[in-house]
């Protein structure tokens, strides 16, 4: 708890090729300051691996980039032990309880948890003591992820950072174009899967969203975010 992290542009990877490693690295030379590793359906040999690929990568690409597992906290508090550029974890509803994984992990491990409606992230404010961040959403229809939830849109995020007591990341098909928008709602960052993944430089792709970013939250009443 208490390390400082830049939500601002935050990665989820998809796949588990060299291709997904790679883009995970230029993300992170380019500024991500998180990079979350997800990979549904596979093994936790497979995860364990991916994980520690993508963690070397990352950390010789910028030290400054945070890596999270998601779901999985074996799979990260083995990473972290063995060593890698592993920082914490991100879990679902559905997961590892937060204060288990905080109890897991330990007090300098970076726990997020997911939200999306104002009554998750009041559930959430409960746990704020082991609780970095949260992520919110989807801000629009995903196929990578079927929350359940409706999507919320620009006008879903200021009462969400209004009700919480930790910095909002928001979530769910949020695409370059999107950045300076949802800067503009008070999030603390935006999370990007396709938007980084498929594109042809990535690196260039997260320099422009913090530079997006940097420019949404310069408009809002006051100059600043959470």
């Amino acid at each position: 708890m208490g390390l400082r992290i830049d939500y601002r542009v935050y990665l989820v990877t998809s796949g588990a090729g060299r291709s997904t490693i790679a883009v995970a690295a230029r993300a992170a030379r380019g500024g991500a300051g998180v990079v979350q590793v997800r990979l549904k359906g596979a093994s936790d040999w497979e995860r364990l691996d991916l994980v520690c690929r993508v963690a070397d990568a990352v950390g010789r690409a910028n030290p400054d980039t945070h890596v999270l597992v998601d779901d999985d906290v074996a799979v990260a508090g083995l990473a972290m032990r063995m060593g890698y550029h592993v920082h914490g974890v991100h879990v679902g509803a559905e997961d590892t309880p937060p204060r288990v994984a905080r109890e897991m992990l330990g007090p300098e491990a970076v726990i997020g948890v997911t939200t999306g409606t104002l009554d998750l992230v009041r559930r959430a404010n409960e746990d704020a003591d082991v609780i970095d961040y949260v992520g919110a959403g989807p801000f629009r229809k995903t196929p990578t992820k079927d929350s359940g939830r409706e999507p919320l849109g620009l006008q879903g995020y200021p009462a969400l950072v209004a009700a919480t007591l930790m910095p909002i990341v928001a979530i769910g098909d949020v695409q370059p174009a999107d950045v300076r928008g949802l800067a503009a709602t008070g999030v603390a960052g935006v999370a990007m899967v396709r938007g980084i993944m498929a594109a042809r430089d990535p690196e260039a792709v997260v320099r422009k969203a913090l530079a997006d970013f940097d420019a949404g939250r310069a408009a809002r009443p006051g100059g600043v975010s959470p």
